[in-house]
């Protein structure tokens, strides 16, 4: 909203800078985008006296004037327009100013006479959209030399202000000026409202009929006869020009001079367009049509709110007026229109027609149904002080919902915890007296009961009442502190089994992996192929058939099923996992079998997806099994998992056995070809089967601990070493970590390469190196790598390439 501080202190006589009510607005609440000066164009255009006006001896429509600006000398300036005469006080844009419209005056010839200036209209000015008829003769109130909009008293001050939905009270003058004596604790005064009235009261000569009280809770309709439509005074016209809005007739401009002084958005109707005596407020019947005062032809549903007359619709109810019944030139009868409209209702129209308007914006977010009678009044004034006429005494009205205040119960002690700083009783009260609250005492058990005025209407409940004894005191005067924490976290609950599988899960999904639901039952069959001892299985003694006939003492043969099914299907890409219970017999136990829990992974097929630019010929490995569980070991955060040859699983070649410490998680390893061939396996098919159990006890007895991030950047230097057979990964890994560079961070084997002549690995790792405290310089970095190469060369029979 565009706020020109002139008219803000015609409320309230604030006489500080612009620049320091920007700032205390801005803390309010209120932020100031920009403050400027709409007349900034025409600032150096001045006041002159015309001296003498002759005719251009070789033009019969130019005159020769002199024209006294203040300076030392008079100007000679020709002139085309024909109202120019001699004694005049005209603006004058002398030599090197730029009008609005772009042309820079500059001293010239017009037909061999001299020109140093030019006497300027209202539209080349910008004061004025239609072209002028001739120059602008000013009054005599103005001073030669001074200033144009100093001396029309223009608005050169305008403040940009960002209105927040919640503040439809902050949409006028009125409502900053309220704000802003509240701040700088000034008096405020509303223009004084008298006008004469006579003939029949208006009640007797129209009727207002609301067909939905909760569209429409009052409507009100003042009546002014013998008007004379033309344009509105000087000082309101290049008060609208200031806030952007475009003057139109004395009629059109009170309507909207009161919409933005007061808020309260009216609509003047010519009372002589209007069939009978009546006003009726409804909703339209689908299909219905109007065309706007823009010329559009509208098509309604119903619920869109009309204003019509006792034949047709003649108004979008707080949108825009209809074309049938707008103001012309030779109206002189007005029936103005004073309404409270249902925020929702006018929003939806609104959107739905693309057809926002200052009035819809105002209504969308709620209007001073109390205000609103001075409004109406304030706006009568105003078109009888410019267009003439007579009033009606009293108003044709409406009001079947009258506004009813509501009563919040304020806890001053609430404020202060709230705020989290201590607001004095004493302090609250003046706050909210200030913003126009009626504030009882507090009772004895500490609450206060708060009015707002009507037009808050974003004060509903405590909270919004301790909002604004905050933003009063300041925001920026709270400190910032962080709540207390009353509950320890040692005392937080512990992970549920359901909790610890849902993150295994999303791991597995994360991992690229899909999850593969399996039947709790296999058969003999199956486990006779994995070689598992009878002992251990538990028989079902009335299976639903013979391939169900046990339940599963591991998830293998329900994995495996499932890659010969996707095989099957002509799907031989598989990345699966399962997560389930297997069962193995347990004399010991109540029901003589013991339950686990398993994770299950099985690799087969190409490891990477198809098409460009993955290569086609990669299968699944043994190092994608494997950094598979050391990615889960790590997701946990566990020590990094050890890796040996195993034994006991003969269909497994390798056997590879998992361990994190002391602790045996499970083992991997590729199916040896006859029992995947069983499978219908087409390439090497890898397993994994880890007890979860196991792994759940490992995370719960980790402690978490914190460490700073990184303030400097790392450092990463490559190592290339000749690795014969018989040295790991795993212990060069090892070695490197080992060797104690003080400024050593991670490693990470980023290839390796095998001659095919034969002879030693070639694998290279990346190193990073960083500083707690500093910014490591080369040299720093090269001595403790090189010492950390030294190390593992010393340790290990391995060299440099």
């Amino acid at each position: 909203m565009l706020l020109s501080l002139a008219w803000l202190r015609e409320f309230t006589p604030y006489d500080g800078t612009p620049q320091e009510l920007a700032a205390r607005l801005t803390m309010l609440g209120l932020e100031i985008e920009e403050i400027k000066n709409p007349f900034e164009a025409i600032m150096a255009v001045t006041v002159g006296r015309v001296l003498t006006r002759q005719a251009h001896p070789d033009s019969d429509h130019l005159s020769l004037c002199t024209v006294d600006v203040g300076g030392p000398a008079p100007l000679p300036i020709v002139c085309g327009a024909a109202n120019v005469a001699a004694g005049q006080l005209v603006p004058v844009a002398t030599v090197g100013v730029t009008l609005p419209g772009g042309l820079t005056i500059k001293k010239s010839k017009i037909r061999g006479q001299v020109s140093e200036g030019m006497i300027c209209s209202e539209s080349e000015l910008g004061l004025s959209e239609e072209k002028s008829a001739g120059i602008m003769v000013l009054p005599e109130s103005c001073a030669v030399g001074q200033a144009l909009p100093e001396a029309l008293a223009l608005d050169t001050c305008v403040l940009d202000v960002s209105i927040t939905p919640n503040r439809a009270d902050c949409l006028s003058v009125l409502g900053i000026a309220r704000e802003t004596a509240m701040a700088f604790d000034l008096p405020l005064s509303l223009p004084e409202v008298a006008y004469a009235a006579s003939g029949p009261d208006a009640a007797s000569q129209v009727a207002i009929a609301i067909e939905d009280p909760d569209q429409c809770p009052v409507y009100r309709a003042k009546l002014i006869s013998g008007v004379t439509v033309g344009p509105s005074p000087d000082r309101i016209r290049w008060r609208l020009l200031a806030i952007g809005q475009r003057p139109i007739s004395n009629i059109v401009d009170a309507t909207n001079y009161v919409l933005f002084e007061l808020g309260q958005p009216l609509h003047a109707f010519d009372r002589r367009k209007l069939a009978g005596n009546v006003v009726k407020v409804r909703n339209a019947v689908e299909g219905e049509k109007i065309t706007t005062l823009d010329g559009q032809e509208r098509n309604l549903t119903a619920r869109d709110l009309l204003i019509c007359d006792a034949d047709k619709p003649v108004a979008l109810a707080g949108v825009m007026g209809g074309a049938v019944s707008e103001m012309a030139a030779d109206s002189t009868d007005v029936l103005l229109e004073c309404a409270i409209f249902r925020p929702g209702a006018i929003r939806k129209t609104a959107r739905r027609l693309a057809l926002p308007s200052e009035a819809s914006y105002r209504f969308e977010r709620g209007v001073d149904q109390v205000g609103s009678v001075y409004a109406m009044h304030r706006a009568v004034s105003l078109m009888l002080e410019t267009a003439g006429g007579t009033a009606a005494p009293g108003e044709a009205s409406a009001e079947p919902k009258p506004f009813i205040a509501r009563a919040i119960a304020f806890r001053p002690a609430r404020a202060s915890l709230l705020l989290g700083v201590d607001m004095p009783e004493a302090f609250c009260r003046k706050t909210l007296s200030a913003l126009g609250c009626v504030v009882t005492d507090v009772d004895p058990s500490g609450v206060a009961a708060v009015t707002p005025p009507p037009y808050r209407l974003d004060l509903e409940r405590e909270a919004d009442l301790i909002e604004e004894v905050g933003r009063v005191y300041g925001l920026d005067r709270i400190a910032p502190r962080l709540p207390r924490v009353a509950k320890s976290l040692d005392d937080a609950a512990p992970e549920t089994e359901f909790a610890f599988w849902a993150r295994l899960r999303a791991y597995g999904m994360g991992a690229g992996l899909r999850e593969c639901v399996n039947y709790s039952f296999v058969g003999h069959g199956d486990l006779d192929l994995l070689c598992l001892d009878a002992a251990c299985r538990v028989s079902v003694a009335n299976p639903l058939s013979e391939d169900q006939n046990v339940m599963r003492p591991m998830l293998a043969p329900g994995l495996l099923g499932a890659v010969r099914h996707n095989i099957a299907q002509g799907n031989a890409n598989l990345r699966l996992f399962e997560l389930a219970r297997i069962f193995t017999a347990d004399p010991e136990a109540p029901s003589t079998a013991r339950e686990a829990g398993r994770l299950g992974i099985a690799l087969h097929g190409a490891r990477h997806p198809e098409g460009w630019p993955w290569p086609k010929d990669a299968t699944a490995g043994y190092a994608d099994i494997k950094g598979l569980v050391e990615g889960l070991v790590r997701h946990f955060h566990l020590p990094e998992a050890a890796f040996g040859q195993g034994a006991g699983l003969s269909w497994l070649a390798p056997h590879v056995t998992v361990t994190v410490g002391d602790t045996f998680l499970g083992c991997i390893g590729q199916v040896e070809p006859g029992t995947a061939d069983a499978f219908h396996a087409r390439s090497p098919l890898w397993i994994a089967e880890l007890d979860i159990d196991a792994l759940r006890r490992l995370v719960d007895a980790r402690k978490p601990g914190f460490t700073p991030l990184p303030g400097f950047p790392p450092v990463r230097r490559d190592l290339t070493l000749a690795v014969p057979a018989g040295v790991t990964v795993g212990g060069l890994l090892a070695a490197i970590r080992d060797a104690g560079a003080p400024i050593f961070e991670a490693v990470l084997l980023i290839d390796a390469y095998t001659p095919e002549e034969g002879g030693d690995r070639r694998l290279t790792f990346r190193l990073t190196y960083r500083h707690a405290e500093k910014t490591l310089k080369d040299k720093d970095v090269d001595k403790a790598h090189e010492a950390l190469v030294q190390a593992v060369l010393a340790k290990l029979p391995v060299t440099r390439p």
